[in-house]
């Protein structure tokens, strides 16, 4: 007669089999790192926007219409996503980690939402060309804020706006105003090109990983039409202005012999353009002297000591913002010549009789400053591209 089974300890039936041990265990094991479906990568930016009351807080500040096509960058794994489905035509999301994107597909996959997802996968400042859309939300890798918020603003047709998360300083010097610790050439140039608004801030703990970084959501609107301003002009002036950002502009120009010789060259090449005759012959020893009339010390800030948040030389602004200009070679210039006076003039006058900003510094200077100088330089034939 058989012997009955005997029930093992866990209330189960044992088995003869000498692994079921293990393999009792195994699903136990593994039901613990269903929630960890792959490592994030921080270096690119991974960090996952995992409170649900934030993400919908960002949603409802891009005030979306049914008819509305989002473009959302770095959908992670659709938790913005799936919100922005509830309100909007179309989500056309870019993501450039496979993983990402096959999470995200596998999310929406069979979904009435899925069929109003189209998923590009692919890195989004290398892409040629942005799919039309009305908005753009992105809780935005870090790495790539600056050329993403420049590539939006270059965008034709316009955006009608752009809620995007960034790092909180980046952040405070989109909205900077002259006069505030972080003013910038970043600042003036977004300023210049659209309308920069905080929405809120966001603590480190609302995502997964946390990042080592507090963040902030602002809302850019473009400037629609945009303004008739040449960028490369613009960015030339405000590169100058913003070297040092609490040096007086009249030492910035007439104070700096590279920006000088930068200035006659593009004089001199104005000039060729334009069949405009120019007396390049050497002054005086005296004559030379006297030009040079400007204290070439060091610039430095009130308190008479270099300041630590004087220099401005991080290049935020990305290059295919610009327009592509030709290059024209120049000829060389000869050191102290009358060309080299006559520049010196006629920025002298710019900064002084005509605007009174030689003593201004750039941190103090408005949007409105900045776009009279241009102005005054272009109408003297001195360009900055």
């Amino acid at each position: 007669m058989p012997k009955t089974p005997r029930p093992s300890s866990n209330g189960g039936i044992a088995k003869s089999n000498p692994y079921v041990g293990a393999a009792a265990r195994k699903p136990a094991k593994s039901s613990g790192s269903n929630n960890n479906i792959f490592k994030m990568n921080t270096d690119i930016g991974q960090h996952i926007l995992k409170n649900p009351g934030v993400a919908q807080a960002i949603v409802d500040k891009a005030d979306l219409k049914q008819s509305d096509i989002v473009l959302e960058i770095g959908p992670g794994t659709g938790n913005l996503t799936a919100r922005i489905l509830e309100k909007a035509k179309k989500v056309i999301a870019v993501e450039q980690d496979p993983r990402m994107a096959a999470e995200v597909t596998k999310r929406f996959q069979g979904t009435p939402q899925g069929k109003r997802l189209e998923l590009i996968l692919g890195d989004a400042i290398k892409m040629e060309k942005f799919p039309y859309f009305d908005v753009c939300i992105s809780n935005t890798p870090y790495q790539i804020s600056s050329p993403l918020t420049f590539r939006l603003l270059a965008t034709s047709p316009s955006p009608r706006s752009c809620i995007l998360m960034f790092q909180r300083e980046f952040a405070m010097r989109l909205f900077a105003k002259p006069g505030d610790k972080l003013f910038s050439r970043l600042s003036v140039n977004a300023q210049m090109w659209a309308k920069v608004d905080h929405v809120m801030k966001v603590g480190k703990n609302n995502f997964n990983p946390p990042p080592q970084v507090e963040s902030n959501v602002v809302r850019i609107t473009p400037k629609n039409p945009r303004p008739r301003v040449s960028y490369d002009e613009w960015d030339g002036l405000l590169r100058i202005c913003f070297v040092r950002k609490n040096r007086v502009l009249r030492q910035a120009f007439l104070g700096t012999t590279s920006v000088m010789d930068m200035l006659e060259g593009n004089y001199r090449t104005f000039c060729a353009q334009n069949d405009i005759l120019l007396d390049d012959s050497p002054l005086d020893p005296a004559a030379a002297e006297a030009s040079m009339d400007v204290d070439m010390a060091p610039a430095e800030d009130e308190a008479g000591e270099p300041s630590a948040m004087d220099l401005d030389d991080e290049d935020d602004v990305p290059s295919f913002f610009k327009e592509p200009a030709p290059r024209v070679k120049t000829p060389a210039r000869k050191a102290r010549g009358r060309v080299s006076a006559l520049v010196r003039s006629k920025v002298n006058k710019v900064l002084t009789t005509d605007r009174q900003l030689e003593n201004k510094r750039a941190r103090l200077c408005d949007e409105g400053d900045f776009l009279r100088m241009l102005v005054a330089f272009n109408e003297e034939g001195i360009h900055f591209a």
